[in-house]
């Protein structure tokens, strides 16, 4: 109850304020009592009769403090406040006079008489629909107040002269044909903005003249009026609209007949309009240019259709909406109207269902406008049927939709459905157009090109361009960039449902087939940059039937690589789903070197669990052992030994009688690296040494995956003179063979080699160098390590805060790459610098957190590492928990066999020595 006690301290303090003229106080006051209302009054609790009273009463209350807050906003003059209140107020109580009355003035103050007219229409057909009444004296005698302002002539009109008010037109009753307002506009502050500041640009050289088109359903016709309305008290003589239906059933409206219709509009009697069309606009223009007059031209079909309706003085403003991008060369090109923000969309949706459900669920909320795609039709729609289903929650709306693949038909009220408004862009298309705006829908990704579309279709590289031409600017499609396009989310799905209902089985799964092939020979071409010779020996793949769609691209590059990617991998998945496995598992393996390389490896988890599904239901046993080696490397860099170990097992096993000898040795090879990585490092440099043994079979690979990690294993187990000749033979390999890759990679190598020996400002400039060329290759693979072990060597140096500031970088890198075991070494590695910094306590916080992640991926040195950092905190502290960590780490050393087991050792003798001299007597 305390905060209804503030609540209505501080309400009352706000009223007397406001009586007494203090306005900035009462809104300081009011503002503060509002704020302490979070939501309903005691929701979800069980009230009696005494308790339901008082929460009804306090609604009252709050209420009337949401009014007084209006009030003083209006007499501050600021009605941009006052108005949003007022409308959330009358969104939640539609009966209630009060709030209207302030409505109502508000909007007639801001000098938007037609809304206010409107919002009084709306009140009073409520009061007489539901109560049976009429509104109060109080309404009614604002709303007569209004009707006799608007009446008056400006001084402007009776001076004869032509300004911002009115024009002096022989007809001085004013001519308003704007549809009703809607009360729920919602947002569009910077487009209605921008035209309000084009029109006070251009007004008094020429006519200003807006175009604005967009998707079905973005709300232009209502940003349309809504702006009409705002420029009504500066264009005070003629507000005209007409229908051009340029979309839809109806016939579209011939330039004469428009003519007719706006004429008939200011009042012109009919014998007066000219039969002949250039006779009409004469008389249209010559009766525009007498008024200060706005004009809607909604729907508009082409410019050819509008031009004959333009003005041709500076006293008139058209807005003119379309489906289609519109241009002339005499008013420029057309403004396409975006989406409603996610901010603006669940307002919107909260001025149709109430803003306390939306506040109840703001999640839910948030996920209804989502799946609506931010169009305002479809919130609108969704709204609507809410609204008239008090009893559902919104998350239950959103399972409905989540779970129905025609999500379309959740979107339709009565007659008014998305899919119509979407079927009125489309059914004008030619046939052509129609085919592929449909098989769009079958495009597995979000986002696609010319040579793309070409192939799903069929068509020519001209005709597919020409038709995407065609769809964007019927905005039936969304252009992002140079030859890039997408479906609104919304779009796409009235996109499936057509497809599938309009063509057969065959011809989607033959425009699949070609797109999967059209991407696999794409991928191949950058692949075989980043693996000459080796990605043509396990992808055997025909070149694509469209050879010249894929040189479309242009010169295969990395770049090209890495703007597809997200839709290469969505397409790998897609090519599984859609049963054409042998396209799924070839891109899969086609994508990954580039991939690994860049640090994607939640991608290659996810390709290449598909891939092993696909080679599993083709049959191909060698296929099935590719798959399962390279998802292996990705469990090994994010910390899954397990996994790695079982995928590697399972390579090994399938390729025992596979002709393909390299491949099985590779697989082998491999297992060395996990050995390492899982803490058996004698059993690593023992398999590796073997492999290394039998050069006629690895000879092909050695360089690639033998020798870096025969090389870490080595130098795990201290062993540096043999690992600093181990990875200066990769160098030279790589240099041999002018792969970048792992020339970089045997730097860091040799860096990582030369900080454990203490040589660090080599070690500096050589990882310096390794970071350098990544940086010039785009190759992100390892730079989490390579920082981590620069840090270490600056610690060393006695550069703290750049060790720091390294181990940090390599701790962030690691986590987004998911590299858990890298993100263990970096907790440890920090946690060093910290205690050289002398901040223990957060050094401690940093190895207990290392310890968690490394027990959890079962990393042994890591573990051992953390165990040690902790021994190390503890020794001047708590000598008994010191001596616990240093047995524990030193467990795992002595296992592993690596060099800290002597460090641990010495230590342990340290404490043992301590302790001896305090049991000693004295």
């Amino acid at each position: 109850m305390i905060d209804i006690f503030c609540f209505e301290f501080e309400r009352c303090a706000g009223r007397e304020a406001l009586a007494a003229g203090h306005l900035d106080r009462a809104r300081d006051l009011l503002s503060r009592a509002l704020a302490h209302w979070q939501g309903p009054m005691l929701a979800g609790i069980p009230l009696g009769p005494v308790l339901t009273a008082r929460t009804v009463a306090a609604e009252e209350e709050r209420l009337l403090a949401m009014e007084l807050l209006a009030d003083v906003q209006l007499r501050s003059g600021r009605d941009d406040l006052a108005i949003p209140l007022l409308r959330d107020v009358v969104a939640r109580h539609p009966l209630r006079e009060p709030a209207y009355l302030l409505l109502v003035r508000a909007l007639f103050e801001r000098g938007s008489t037609a809304e206010a007219l409107a919002a009084y229409d709306e009140i009073r057909t409520r009061l007489r629909t539901e109560l049976g009444v009429g509104p109060g004296s109080n309404l009614h005698d604002l709303r007569r107040s209004i009707v006799a302002a608007a009446s008056r002539p400006s001084p402007a009109s009776r001076g004869g002269g032509i300004g911002p008010g009115r024009s002096g037109a022989a007809d001085a009753d004013p001519k308003d044909h704007l549809p009703r307002a809607v009360t729920d506009f919602v947002g569009r502050e910077d487009v209605v903005s921008r035209l309000l500041a084009e029109t006070r640009r251009v007004e008094k050289r020429v006519p200003a003249v807006h175009i604005i088109d967009g998707m079905a359903g973005s709300g232009k016709t209502t940003l349309a009026v809504h702006l009409a309305r705002r420029l009504s008290d500066r264009y005070p003589d003629a507000a005209l609209f007409i229908d051009l239906s340029g979309h839809g059933e109806k016939r579209q409206v011939e330039p004469g007949s428009a003519l007719v219709v706006l004429l008939r509009q200011l009042g012109v009697p009919a014998e007066r309009v000219p039969v002949e069309l250039d006779a009409r606009v004469e008389l249209w223009r010559q009766e525009l240019a007498r008024r200060r007059s706005v004009v809607v031209l909604d729907n508009a079909a082409s410019s050819e259709q509008v031009m004959p309706l333009l003005p041709a003085e500076s006293s008139t403003v058209v807005l003119v909406t379309s489906r289609r991008r519109l241009y002339h060369p005499e008013v420029g090109p057309s403004r396409t109207l975006p989406l409603l923000s996610p901010q603006e969309s669940v307002e919107l949706l909260s001025l149709s269902i109430g803003r306390d459900r939306v506040e109840a669920e703001p999640a839910a909320a948030a996920e209804v406008v989502r799946r609506c795609g931010h169009l305002p039709l479809a919130i609108r729609l969704a709204g609507a049927r809410l609204a008239h289903r008090r009893g559902w929650r919104l998350a239950d709306f959103v399972e409905q939709m989540a779970g129905d693949p025609l999500v379309l038909h959740h979107l339709a009220q009565e007659e008014s459905t998305v899919t119509g408004a979407f079927a009125a862009s489309y059914e004008p298309l030619p046939d052509s157009t129609k085919r592929v705006f449909r098989f769009l829908g079958l495009y597995p990704g979000n986002r696609f090109g010319p040579p793309a579309v070409a192939a799903l279709t069929g068509l020519t590289l001209a005709q597919a361009h020409a038709a995407l031409d065609d769809l964007v600017d019927r905005n039936l499609v969304e252009d992002l960039e140079t030859d890039r396009y997408r479906l609104h989310d919304l779009m796409r799905q009235y996109s499936i449902e057509l497809c599938s209902h309009d063509d057969s089985l065959d011809d989607r799964r033959l425009g699949l087939a070609r797109l999967f092939d059209f991407m696999l020979g794409a991928a191949l071409r950058v692949a075989d940059l980043l693996e000459p010779g080796v990605i043509r020996t396990q992808v055997r793949h025909d070149p694509p039937g469209r050879l010249e769609l894929v040189e479309a691209l242009g010169e295969p590059t990395v770049d090209w690589m890495e703007a597809e990617r997200t839709d290469l991998v969505t397409i790998v998945v897609s090519a599984f789903e859609s049963g054409f496995y042998q396209h799924a598992w070839q891109l899969a393996r086609a994508l990954w070197r580039f991939c690994y390389i860049r640090g994607y490896f939640e991608d290659i988890i996810l390709t290449h669990r598909a891939g092993v599904k696909a080679a599993e239901a083709t049959g191909d046993a060698d296929a099935l052992a590719l798959m399962n080696n390279y998802l292996a490397s990705a469990y090994v860099r994010t910390g899954n030994k397990r996994g790695a170990i079982d995928h590697l097992t399972r390579s090994v096993d399938l390729s025992r009688n596979s002709r393909d000898v390299l491949n099985a040795a590779r697989y082998r090879a491999n297992l060395a690296a996990v050995y390492w990585w899982s803490g058996h490092l004698s059993e690593s440099v023992r398999l590796g040494v073997e492999c290394l043994r039998d050069y006629k079979t690895y000879g092909e690979i050695g360089g690639s995956i033998l020798l870096p990690n025969l090389g870490l294993a080595l130098t795990a187990l201290g062993r540096y003179e043999e690992a600093l000749r181990i990875h200066r033979l990769h160098l030279w390999w790589a240099g041999t063979n002018s792969d970048d890759f792992h020339t970089l990679n045997a730097l860091s190598h040799i860096g990582g080699v030369r900080v454990r020996m203490g040589d660090l400002l080599q070690a500096v400039r050589i990882l310096l160098a390794s970071l350098a060329l990544r940086e010039r290759t785009g190759h992100r693979y390892a730079e989490a390590e390579v920082r981590n072990d620069l840090g270490i060597a600056y610690r060393g140096l006695g550069r703290l805060a750049e060790a720091q500031q390294e181990h940090e970088m390599a701790r962030k890198l690691a986590t987004g790459s998911g590299e858990r075991h890298v993100e263990a070494a970096a907790l440890n590695e920090l946690g060093r610098t910290l205690l050289a910094q002398e901040r223990g306590g957060e050094a401690a916080e940093l190895y207990e957190e290392a310890l968690r992640l490394a027990t959890r991926i079962e990393h042994p040195y890591e573990q051992g590492r953390a165990l040690a950092g902790l021994a190390e905190h503890f020794a001047g502290v708590d000598p008994a928990e010191a001596r616990r960590h240093w047995e524990r780490a030193l467990a795992i050393f002595r296992r592993m066999g690596v060099p800290e087991r002597v460090d641990a050792e010495r230590r342990l003798a340290e404490l043992a020595g301590v302790e001896a001299d305090d049991h000693t007597p004295r």
